[in-house]
């Protein structure tokens, strides 16, 4: 009986493998454009445009553009769960962005962009209550974007760069909940091993998986239109195209907590050491409109609104390529929405040498409440930001920018997941009369800081 509880206990790790929404979008790929909210769509970036809309970059009036930024987000999660609050403990996230265009002609320029779009950091650790639905994940794509812009007229530019991307992922989670292992324990399972009879795990999970995978390089586009309407006002819209991130042949390991843990469990739960998985997750598509306004010839302000088409994300299916894992395949629903993320950016020029910069972003949650992941701690976030740049010489900046990211706060989400220790069990201890089917229900709050730094050379 324990060999064949064990077995079905295999089958949690299905629920693992999930995605953040907004929280995995990265708004911070420029030092000097995070200063003014992060705005770009409208606004004639020189080679820094092919991340924010490829069309500016045909405005470019220089032969060579380098640009490279690198930005340091400490997030700080908390959750309170049946009135304790847990913690977690996030390294340093680092998003970076390169990018290198030149003049092929007075009005078409060529480019290459070097940037991460979409990844997260995130570590609750495996000794709490939620740990069956997530310990810890970091997530990271890249993509290289190859881009040319054609300035049609002098006031009219497109663009468009072709994106290669891909990515990687490191997720870890309990295999076995604790709370339902330690309701066996004393229903008897204590004796039966030769343990004391006040033997428990607590919150420490007994069992957990890891899982590792690289994608397969997915393809999508980024194009753009601008226009200058006059000398102080500028229209523009961009897309990035929708991919597809597709895990074929994920790794997969099992550890324990214990000796004990491991006597019981490891006859059927090492068999996931060989059961490679593939899955899938969307790249969503992005859409940005913006317009930008410079009342003198010192300041520039600029306003964006970009929409994430999160509604994709409907469901996650992880398949196990081992023949004896494969009963576990999951369908997992995930009912994401489209969401808006809104800024507000202003520039001004103190001196020849010297711009000071705000801005504001408001990022608004896609997450449905009632299929919230501890991983996704997503909520609607307001992110204001300042930074400035100087030019020691005359092609040279460097650009310094500080962005906070303070979460509204999501209570009341809760997380339906099947507990099949507990549905296995019921033949052997009857009297427990375990549910099937667990809701971890928790309120959250979330804050960040984003420091960054940048550098431009150009002539």
């Amino acid at each position: 009986m324990i060999k064949r509880t064990a077995t079905a206990l295999a089958a949690l790790l299905c629920i693992g493998m999930t995605a953040k929404a907004e929280g995995y979008q990265i708004n911070t790929l420029s030092a000097r454009q995070l200063g003014m909210g992060h705005t770009g769509t409208a606004l004639h970036l020189g080679a820094e445009s092919m991340i924010f809309n490829p069309a500016g970059m045909g405005f470019a009036n220089t032969t060579f553009d380098f640009t490279g930024s690198i930005t340091g987000i400490k997030a700080d999660a908390t959750t309170i769960h049946d009135g304790q609050k847990y913690h977690t403990d996030n390294g340093i996230s680092t998003p970076i962005a390169l990018n290198a265009s030149f003049r092929i002609y007075d009005n078409l320029q060529a480019g290459v962009a070097f940037y991460t779009p979409y990844g997260s950091s995130i570590d609750w650790g495996r000794d709490w209550p939620g740990a069956v639905l997530n310990s810890s994940v970091d997530l990271r794509m890249f993509t290289i974007q190859p881009t040319l812009a054609w300035r049609i007229t002098p006031r009219l530019s497109v663009g468009a760069g072709l994106m290669m991307t891909w990515g990687n992922v490191d997720l870890h989670k309990a295999l076995v909940s604790a709370s339902t292992f330690d309701h066996i324990l004393g229903a008897g399972l204590s004796n039966m091993l030769g343990l004391p009879a006040d033997y428990r795990f607590g919150n420490t999970s007994p069992a957990s998986v890891g899982l590792k995978g690289t994608s397969q390089m997915a393809f999508g586009a980024n194009i753009g239109v601008m226009y200058d309407i006059n000398d102080r006002w500028t229209l523009g819209a961009s897309f990035r195209t929708r991919m597809t991130m597709t895990v074929k042949k994920g790794d997969a390991t099992v550890s324990y907590a214990n000796e004990v843990a491991e006597k019981v469990l490891e006859d059927r739960l090492n068999m996931i050491n060989v059961a490679n998985f593939k899955a899938s997750m969307p790249a969503p598509y992005v859409l940005g409109m913006g317009v930008s306004f410079r009342p003198t010839d010192r300041l520039t302000l600029a306003l964006d609104a970009q929409l994430t088409g999160w509604n994709t994300y409907k469901s996650l299916d992880i398949e196990f390529l081992n023949d004896i894992a494969s009963a576990y395949n999951q369908h997992i629903v995930k009912n994401y929405h489209n969401s808006w993320a809104f800024k507000a950016g202003a520039q001004y020029a103190l001196t020849h040498r010297f711009d000071i910069r705000a801005g504001l972003m408001v990022d608004t949650d896609p997450v449905d409440i009632n299929h919230y992941n501890p991983e996704t701690p997503g909520m609607t976030k307001i992110e204001p930001t300042v930074g400035f740049s100087f030019r020691p010489i005359e092609h040279l900046s460097i650009d310094l920018a500080f962005m906070y990211i303070a979460g509204l706060g999501k209570d009341g989400a809760s997380c339906t997941y099947p507990d099949l220790l507990a549905a296995s069990v019921g033949q052997m201890f009857p009297q427990l009369q375990l549910p099937a089917q667990k809701t971890f229900k928790a309120d959250y709050r979330v804050h960040a800081f984003a420091p960054s730094i940048g550098i431009s050379y150009k002539f």
